[in-house]
């Protein structure tokens, strides 16, 4: 699989380097950032199977089947069964042209072992589990069932726990708390494929939800928390990937604030009814905040709803701006530094201190590749709304 599928064979140049084909198996350095959007579903959705396979098609590369949150406390058995029956009829019909990297969000550590079981040969159609309110004392549990759980994978089962407790939040603890995450994570580096950040528990403990006139940021005390997680856990070269938090919203309703969407760009390329259709759908909202996630250290997002899918994977696409000055920077050598004018000639570009950045753009340009010069979001944006990407 890889992203923008549908677009690499457009008769428009929106590419100088075209995304790289990744599934399971590849590194986890490279599917953790390729994961981009990553939709949740419920786990008692009635189609769920079908869903997966359509998904996949739209554009969409990693899902979360959620047995925690979005499942009633009175119908999660009756949501393993629903989702173990779904997994594996997939397994029986063999879909193509394939499904999205798919992992299961579960309540306790024991649901695991339990639904590989049941699962059979389905299990390895599994990229791995979610992990929810993960602290020091939930983890251990929860990562030795996956460990057990392993001989049933694919290749390998792969952790992504969900950094949201009370412990987190609070001032008084936080600190505490996210060091023993950070050292639990670190002893099982391997099976951790990256930390996502549950913002609605989050504001929740603070009685918070943001409108959609308001990114994450906005909100000092979560954006507080947010700052202390990839303080902890996204340092260069020795952290994780670090997902963004879920964007919510996705209905039309009253606006409080002016949208920020500039109308030059959707006007120059005929296609100021996509920009009202984004207004009207929030998604200039969630374009903002992923531009936040971005400048904040932190890559993909969590979403709750198709249509932000596009609009995410496109904002992580690397421009060609971004991707000479980290041909640049990596080009000179870190051991003796240096320091030169970017190839666009318009900012220093120095070996030692943007070479972690650089490094890190050369991954996502991997994943998402490089735009053709003068290609932007916009560009790639409206090319996929068209060709149903």
């Amino acid at each position: 699989m890889r992203h923008f599928e549908t677009l690499l064979t457009s008769s428009e140049p929106l590419f100088e380097r075209q995304p790289t084909e990744f599934d399971g198996s590849s590194s986890p350095a490279l599917l953790a950032v390729a994961l981009g959007a990553t939709l949740y579903l419920p786990g008692t959705r009635r189609d769920l199977a079908s869903d997966l396979v359509k998904q996949f098609a739209a554009g969409v590369r990693s899902c979360v089947v959620c047995l925690e949150d979005a499942v009633p406390d009175d119908a999660v058995a009756a949501a393993e069964s629903h989702l173990v029956a779904q997994l594996r009829s997939l397994w029986s019909a063999r879909p193509e042209p394939g499904l999205p990297l798919t992992f299961v969000r579960v309540r306790q550590a024991e649901q695991i072992g339990r639904l590989v079981g049941a699962l059979g040969e389905a299990a390895s159609l599994l990229s791995g589990f979610v992990l929810p309110k993960f602290t020091v004392d939930s983890g251990p549990p929860l990562l030795d069932a996956l460990e057990a759980a392993q001989p049933h994978a694919r290749g390998r089962f792969l952790a992504m726990p969900v950094l949201e407790s009370p412990e987190i939040v609070h001032l008084e603890t936080r600190l505490e708390a996210l060091l023993g995450v950070a050292k639990l994570l670190r002893s099982h580096r391997e099976s951790v494929l990256a930390v996502r950040i549950g913002a609605t528990d989050l504001a929740s403990a603070f009685a918070l939800r943001r409108s959609r006139d308001l990114t994450v940021y906005d909100v000092t005390l979560l954006a507080d928390v947010i700052g202390d997680i990839v303080n902890v856990l996204g340092r260069a070269g020795q952290g994780f990937v670090v997902t963004g938090p879920v964007w919510e919203h996705f209905a039309d309703q009253d606006r409080l604030f002016r949208t920020q969407l500039r109308q030059t760009p959707f006007v120059d390329h005929s296609a100021t009814d996509i920009r009202s259709e984004l207004v009207r759908r929030s998604l200039d909202g969630l374009v903002r905040e992923v531009t936040l996630d971005k400048a904040a250290g932190l890559v993909g997002k969590t979403v709750i709803h198709p249509s932000h899918v596009l609009p995410v994977h496109a904002m992580m696409a690397v421009t060609h701006e971004e991707f000479a000055d980290a041909q640049d920077i990596v080009s000179m050598s870190e051991s003796t530094g240096g320091v030169r004018a970017s190839t666009y000639n318009n900012k220093m570009n120095e070996a030692k201190p943007h070479r972690a950045w650089a490094d890190r753009t050369m991954l996502r340009a991997d994943a998402f590749g490089v735009l053709a010069p003068e290609v932007g979001f916009v560009e790639l944006f409206v090319a996929g709304l068209r060709l149903g990407n």
